[in-house]
């Protein structure tokens, strides 16, 4: 089928200044794109409105859709603001390579993220073998990250001690084996367990094997609160190391001590640049952070697992320690910080006997309830295993628009799609950054911004075809207005659509048409070549 875009002002995701033209599609490259009454004869005609402005489709570099993609293959919330490829497998822990002993400790741990489905066939293990589900039928396209903190439960298991020269040597073939078979690099969640209990040593002999396949490493680090700067500055020292190109994903700096020091962390990075080192970064454009409830543990509370865990909450002097960490020391799973109760709000959990509680602080539950917040915390934890996720309020302005205007940042949602009120970025992140930051405050220029959301992406991937609008690419693309393009979703109200775009395309399927979704499931895994 051919589709024919007429008169759209084409933003090409390179920087270049838009020009007007007519895109022709065939099938699932763009075939032309030439000026305007060129060409002439398609199987559709789609005619764009003055001043109407087609790019490629946005590349989400930081997505939660791991399971979603699989039981809701429409994939709306995504493709609705013109996501048409997301990268998965975030955070270090996710499903794939994968063992039945270990499958089941992961789908418990990160059920928060991606729901924990009954009547889901996890019948996949390796890597290739994920990817070939996904191949099946899904909406945007995929691309998938080895997650170092699964290779650690194949490997180590849970426990919390430093790994064997063996079990390294393990951890290395697993992931040169996901890596062969098609994954674009590895991630790690340094705050999460079992990824956390690896040492720098570590981490760089997973590194070298991620050089090695020409991928990148993308670390959510050791902390974004107290320690930030020096957990950033492990990763940069791993990527000078090793020649490992290193992604920071949602690179923020958050919590009180970090306010207005964005600047320090740039310099960091901007000091690895120079130095040689092939380093990005994403970032969502909202303050609030996203998790689970029991992320907040400390890391020794969680060694060994989701069960345990929930036995040492019911040994008094454990409880008293884990009370300690949280309330007076610092828990390092809260990113070295004591947890402010007053900025966390739950967004989604799996028991509905608690779903009187979404949407509202833990100061406001435990106040209703009578207790202090750190027991209605290990209440909830218990009486929803472990499932519940959250809302942490502690970002700052100004840290969010200087990372967001460096230029090799890129745009990531760190969407987390379950839930009753779950984060909006997962419903308006890319329109937010077009609509409110583009043009309502002006901090990026459109060409600009585009570039950030697909060129710039699409070249970390290595997807030589895709993230610019030119002849022979495939057809992912986004027409829509830039006058009126916006995030609709909220915190109150966060399951909404946004507005402005009318069509996407992916691989030259209409996905959006005219603002409705079609059920175009024309996506699929994007494998690393070697």
């Amino acid at each position: 089928m051919t589709i024919l875009i007429r008169g759209a002002d084409v933003v090409d995701g390179t920087g270049s200044p838009r020009l007007r033209r007519d895109v022709l599609v065939d099938g699932d490259r763009i075939a032309a794109v030439t000026e305007p009454g060129v060409l002439d004869g398609a199987d559709r005609i789609i005619d764009a409105e003055p001043g109407h402005v087609l790019s490629p489709g946005f590349i989400d570099m930081h997505a939660h859709s791991d399971l979603r993609l699989l039981t809701d293959p429409g994939h709306f919330p995504k493709i609705s603001q013109g996501v048409t490829t997301e990268v998965i497998g975030q955070d270090g822990i996710a499903y794939a390579p994968i063992d039945d002993a270990t499958l089941d400790i992961v789908r418990r741990q990160i059920a928060g993220w991606n729901g924990n489905p009954s009547d889901l066939d996890f019948s996949w293990r390796s890597v290739a073998e994920y990817l070939t589900r996904l191949d099946q039928g899904i909406t945007p396209n995929a691309a998938y990250l080895v997650p170092q903190g699964t290779l650690r439960y194949l490997a180590v298991g849970g426990d919390q001690r430093p790994a064997t020269p063996r079990e390294i040597s393990h951890m290395q073939e697993l992931l040169a084996q996901g890596l062969s078979e098609g994954a674009v690099g590895m991630s790690s969640g340094l705050t999460y367990t079992p990824g956390m209990y690896a040492d720098t040593s570590e981490l760089r002999a997973l590194c070298e094997v991620v050089a090695d396949f020409g991928g990148f490493y993308a670390p959510h680090t050791r902390s974004y609160g107290a320690g930030a700067l020096e957990a950033y500055q492990e990763m940069l020292d791993l990527a000078r190391d090793t020649g490992c190109a290193l992604h920071l994903t949602h690179a923020t700096m958050n919590f009180g001590v970090n306010r207005g020091r964005a600047g320090e962390f740039l310099d960091k990075v901007d000091a690895a640049i120079a130095d040689g080192c092939d380093v990005t970064l994403d970032t969502y454009p909202y303050l609030p952070g996203a998790t689970t409830l029991s992320a907040l543990l400390p890391s020794w509370a969680m060694s060994g697992g989701p069960d345990q865990a929930l036995a040492r909450m019911e040994d008094p002097a454990m409880r008293a320690r884990i009370t300690a960490d949280v309330d007076v020391n610092g828990s390092d799973g809260c990113h070295g910080v004591t947890v402010e109760w007053e900025t966390i709000q739950l967004s989604g959990v799996a028991n509905s006997e608690l779903d009187r509680y979404v949407g509202r602080t833990m100061v406001d539950i435990s106040a209703e309830r009578g207790q202090s917040p750190v027991d209605t915390f290990f209440d909830i934890l218990r009486r929803d295993q472990l499932a519940t996720t959250i809302l942490q309020h502690v970002g700052h302005e100004e840290n969010v628009r200087a990372i967001m205007a460096h230029p090799h940042h890129m745009g990531g949602s760190d969407a987390i799609l379950v839930g009753e009120r779950p984060h909006p970025r997962a419903w308006g992140t890319f329109p937010r950054y077009l609509g409110h930051y583009v043009r309502d405050e002006k901090l990026l220029g459109l060409e600009d911004c585009i570039n950030h959301l697909t060129g710039r992406p699409a070249q970390r991937l290595g997807l030589k075809d895709r993230g610019t609008i030119a002849e022979g690419n495939a057809a992912d693309l986004v027409l829509f207005d830039p006058d009126t393009i916006r995030d609709t979703a909220t915190f109150e109200v966060p399951k909404q659509q946004a507005l402005g775009i009318g069509h996407v395309f992916v691989n030259g399927a209409l996905a959006i048409d005219e603002g409705a979704p079609t059920g175009n499931l024309a996506g699929h895994s994007l494998r690393a070549k070697r």
